[in-house]
């Protein structure tokens, strides 16, 4: 096993039943969730030994979330207990033409409220091989910027491989902030994941001839994007998720990553009914990291990543239950969700 750390918020999921609107019914589905805790849960499904790090209220919501983590089998020592609540999204769920819809209430919750110096990042990282964060976690805030930095520059003290995924959330930050605040960490990334607007949304670059609203996803634009942000940050890995939108239900799924030299791109699936597909990004991340951290080929991990989060599209609620040979007897083709008896 390879020691992971992921540093992030996890919050707490609200979420009508089924594909109703809220407050549709008087009923709200109650989990837990976050962009980070989201590859820690796969990538503990994968085998893999994982430490998250946060911070949750003093509180029986704070003991939920930190049993909830716990019953993956990922490392909790270091969260640290105190701030005022935990962060809330509420999420109604998209069908068919209909888009799913996010709604944060997050302000002041226990991470917002974190000081730099309650994270013992020299410890953290002790033995640790891969470091996990994502654009998210510094929008929630300067002292977040600066727990980043701290935590982005310990690890590269310490030779721990650093991997974000840009995740840009128009609700949290502005895009002019959000830009000349990512262009901080990124001397330190090793591995950069993004998905089809993030260039745009952070660097100002587009896909030439993509429109991601008509569902038109050129290969060869992102590509060039790829080489243009390696060229200038130095990134050991460039990788990009390609999601064709045909609707809320329907997709076509597939990735590309670049490794320098060369542009790999992977199948494509065609998802003709989504379940649910927050956390689908998270889920290529975590595949991702798996596979680059097990030592697999460019093809064989962009391959890897996107079966993964293939089939996280098709659970409930933010986390992607499966296992390392659930994913690869998609890649060998068992994709007819015939029974296993």
């Amino acid at each position: 096993m390879n020691k992971i750390v992921t540093f992030g918020e996890v919050m707490l999921r609200l979420s009508p039943t089924g594909y109703n609107r809220l407050f549709q019914n008087d009923n709200l589905q109650a989990t837990f969730g976050g962009a980070e805790l989201n590859v820690a849960v796969s990538l503990a499904e994968f085998g893999e030994d994982v430490v998250y790090v946060t911070k949750v209220p003093d509180n029986q919501i704070g003991d939920g979330a930190i049993s909830n983590i716990r019953s993956f089998g990922i490392d909790t020592s270091a969260v640290i207990r105190g701030g005022s609540r935990l962060g809330i999204f509420f999420l109604e769920k998209g069908v068919n033409l209909r888009p799913s819809v996010c709604i944060y209430d997050r302000n002041y919750s226990s991470i917002q409220q974190s000081d730099v110096s309650e994270y013992d990042w020299d410890k953290i990282f002790d033995g640790a091989k891969w470091f996990h964060f994502t654009g998210i976690t510094p929008a929630l805030g300067e002292n977040l910027v600066d727990i980043c930095l701290k935590a982005c520059k310990k690890a590269k003290e310490k030779g721990v491989t650093i991997s974000c995924d840009l995740n840009y959330r128009s609700k949290l930050w502005e895009q002019e902030t959000a830009a000349k605040t990512i262009k901080k960490f990124c001397p330190y990334i090793d591995i950069c994941i993004a998905n089809e607007e993030d260039a745009q949304n952070y660097f100002g670059l587009s896909a030439a001839n993509t429109d991601v609203y008509s569902g038109v996803i050129n290969k060869d634009g992102y590509e060039n994007i790829a080489k243009e942000l390696v060229e200038k940050y130095g990134f050991k890995y460039m990788a990009f998720t390609l999601r064709t939108s045909i609707s809320a239900s329907v997709n076509k799924w597939a990735g590309m990553l670049y490794d320098g030299d060369k542009c790999y791109f992977s199948k494509e699936y065609h998802i003709d009914h989504i379940v649910d597909r927050v956390g689908g990004g998270d889920s290529f991340g975590a595949g991702l990291i798996y596979s680059l951290i097990n030592n697999y080929g460019a093809q064989e991990s962009i391959e890897f990543a996107v079966a993964a989060s293939a089939l996280k599209h098709s659970i409930e609620g933010d986390f992607n239950r499966v296992t390392v040979k659930e994913v690869n007897d998609l890649l060998q083709g068992d994709a007819s969700g015939r029974i296993k008896r």
